[in-house]
């Protein structure tokens, strides 16, 4: 008899998920400590997302061991949490420049490996994806496994229950694996989330699963009171199962089990695999799992810079003060002085600056989970009661609530404040997390208007005036980082619609959004250098209802707009086709040349926001040359 090879668990070897297809349990369990190990000392030097990735570490081993990708289709929903997945795929080298430039991605990108089935990057999308592939499967007459990979935070959001719904109603041969680690990046909140506890903790649940049809099912009390039992089973199952709460909806409910066991992982999705009809298995793991700073810390740890494995401490110290940071600060001292100020975050109290706020008044802060869309129409509702909601959100993450914005604030033309977080170029998380686009959905909604500061203190007045002065939809953009000190003595009080005039100048005018005056001020420098007298105005209002600006603008010979938003439907597109009403209006013959300086309408891949700047020339030294080329062209 052939003697079994024992396969090497060193890591370096790992190059496919065939290469874990005959390692033992003991095996398995040595390659997951390897993998930990691999990722903090890798995340401590790239940054990146460490505690989501620490928790999925056996889970992930278990579904490349027992499932054949990329064959079988695994879909990770958010996919945050796909670096061991990356590792097991061949994939490891590419951890050296995970989220930079021309880098791995922090996310699954298909046109990176036929092993991630589905680009992924926002929540509660990965059951949707995975129903549509059983569909196609289907109807093909494929046979393959698809498996969607889901976490309990997810499970705030209700495209999940949409997809649930529909997989439970087909019958179709899909597997859900909940991935319950009890956090999304904060806490979790609401009745899923204490569903899942009472699951959880239940102490007779097991017991009571394996055993309540059979104790029922062997009472003699004859065939013509079948449906009273039936019934009795009903309101047993109801009362002592909470998993029922998925099998009311078409799906065979297993769990929940323990994430981190590899031997109870692999005999029970070896089970699975043999069963018909959609499934979900309930799995327990630990967010940070082998890294114990991460996990007394998972919400800090979620997403790191680089950092110092024995204290956790960033390597780089942090920006003096970020614009959420003044959010932060700014939204509290607004609600001391207006009692119907509330805040609304989706899931996100910390990354959205809220945290402070939820300290001080503990009753004005709403935590909705991650559902966007249902935190804008319960601003929505509030706001129509009377009170001030403030709905902060990241701008990649709002554009799911379009419908609710457009539908439920602005034809009711409520006042409802959005402070528009990571609007513009976030960085290492790519083309998903982009906030690049809400200008341009946003502008074109009657009755919303749309401000953006250039700098800290504008910051604090915009906000002022959006709780205080204007009594109907607004919203706020600003960018990640370092909140900006640029002009900060020149700070002319803020009238609806008009621009501020920074510098006056002759034939050129230079009008920057927001953020793009650090960049647009020094272009400005470089031209007086060159001999030109440019104007500099700061456009303040990115889209009103009273457009004043093209009033400005007719008698210079080019201007230039300078935006981080894609051009297609952003500001200088909308100021065109103002300024081109106004000189109709005025019946004028002016025709000013007009020059964008915007991001291409493309997904704009990861990397640094001085990189993608450069790449894209609206740093300095690519916007200054593009105006002199035009300028001297």
């Amino acid at each position: 008899m052939k003697k079994n090879t024992k396969i090497s668990t060193n890591l370096a070897k790992i190059t496919s998920p065939n290469d874990i297809k005959n390692l033992s349990e003991p095996e398995i369990i040595a390659l997951a400590t390897e993998i930990r190990r691999f990722l903090i000392k890798n995340l401590a030097k790239t940054g990146g997302h460490l505690a989501s990735n620490l928790g999925v570490v056996e889970l992930t081993l278990a579904l490349h061991k027992i499932f054949n990708a990329p064959s079988d289709k695994i879909i990770w929903d958010v996919g945050h949490q796909s670096y061991v997945h990356k590792i097991l795929t061949g994939r490891q080298a590419g951890f050296k420049r995970l989220r930079k430039l021309d880098g791995l991605s922090g996310f699954p990108k298909s046109h990176e490996s036929p092993f991630d089935a589905f680009d992924t990057g926002h929540s509660s999308t990965a059951i949707s994806a995975a129903l549509g592939f059983c569909a196609a499967r289907d109807i093909q007459n494929e046979n393959h496994n698809v498996v969607a990979i889901v976490g309990d935070g997810s499970m705030t959001g209700g495209l999940v229950y949409e997809a649930l719904n529909n997989a439970g109603r087909t019958g179709t041969n899909l597997l859900v694996v909940l991935n319950d680690n009890q956090m999304s990046i904060a806490a979790n909140v609401g009745a899923v989330s204490r569903h899942l506890n009472d699951i959880r903790t239940a102490p007779l649940y097991r017991i009571v699963k394996n055993d309540v049809h059979k104790i029922l099912g062997a009472i003699p009390l004859g065939k013509k009171i079948d449906k009273t039992i039936e019934t009795v089973k009903d309101a047993v199952k109801f009362m002592m199962l909470p998993g029922i709460l998925f099998e009311e909806m078409g799906f065979q409910y297993f769990g929940p089990i323990d994430g981190h066991n590899v031997k109870t992982l692999l005999k029970t999705l070896q089970k699975l695999q043999k069963i018909n009809g959609p499934i979900l298995l309930h799995v327990v793991t630990q967010k940070g799992k082998g890294y114990k700073l991460a996990e007394e810390s998972p919400d800090i740890f979620h997403g790191v810079e680089p950092f110092n494995i024995k204290t956790g401490k960033a390597l780089k110290s942090r920006a003096k003060l970020t614009y959420t940071d003044v959010f932060s600060n700014a939204i509290v001292k607004l609600a001391q002085k207006e009692p119907k100020l509330v805040a609304i975050t989706a899931a996100m109290p910390g990354g959205t600056g809220l945290d402070n706020f939820r300290k001080k008044f503990p009753n004005r802060l709403y935590d909705v989970g991650i559902a966007e869309a249902h935190a804008v129409t319960f601003a929505a509702g509030m706001a129509k009661a009377g009170a001030i909601p403030v709905v902060s959100i990241y701008s990649s993450f709002l554009q799911r609530a379009y419908d609710q914005i457009l539908h439920d604030i602005c034809v009711q033309n409520l006042h409802v404040v959005f402070a528009i977080d990571r609007a513009g170029i976030v960085g290492a998380d790519g083309e998903t997390h982009q906030g690049l686009f809400d200008i341009s959905y946003l502008s074109h909604m009657p009755n919303m208007t749309v401000i953006a500061p250039k700098n800290r203190a504008e910051f604090e007045n915009m906000l002022r005036f959006a709780v205080f002065e204007h009594n109907a939809p607004i919203a706020i953009r600003y960018p990640k980082g370092e909140a900006s000190e640029i002009l900060s003595t020149h700070n002319q009080p803020i009238v609806y619609g008009e621009p501020e005039l920074i510098t006056k100048g002759e034939k050129t005018a230079l009008i920057s959004v927001g953020a793009m005056m650090d960049i647009a001020y020094d272009v400005l420098q470089n031209l007086v250098k060159q001999g030109f007298n440019p104007s500099l105005y700061n456009a303040r209002f990115v889209k009103s209802s009273e457009n004043n600006f093209a009033k400005h603008l007719l008698n210079y010979s080019d201007i230039f707009i300078l935006e981080d938003n894609v051009q297609a439907g952003g500001y200088g597109e909308q100021l065109l086709v103002n300024l081109v009403n106004f000189a109709q209006t005025l019946q004028s013959s002016a025709k000013p040349n007009f020059h964008f300086l915007a991001f291409p309408n493309n997904f704009i891949e990861q990397g640094t926001r001085a990189e993608l700047f450069q790449r894209y020339k609206l740093d300095e030294e690519g916007a200054t040359n593009r105006i002199l080329q035009a300028l001297q062209g």
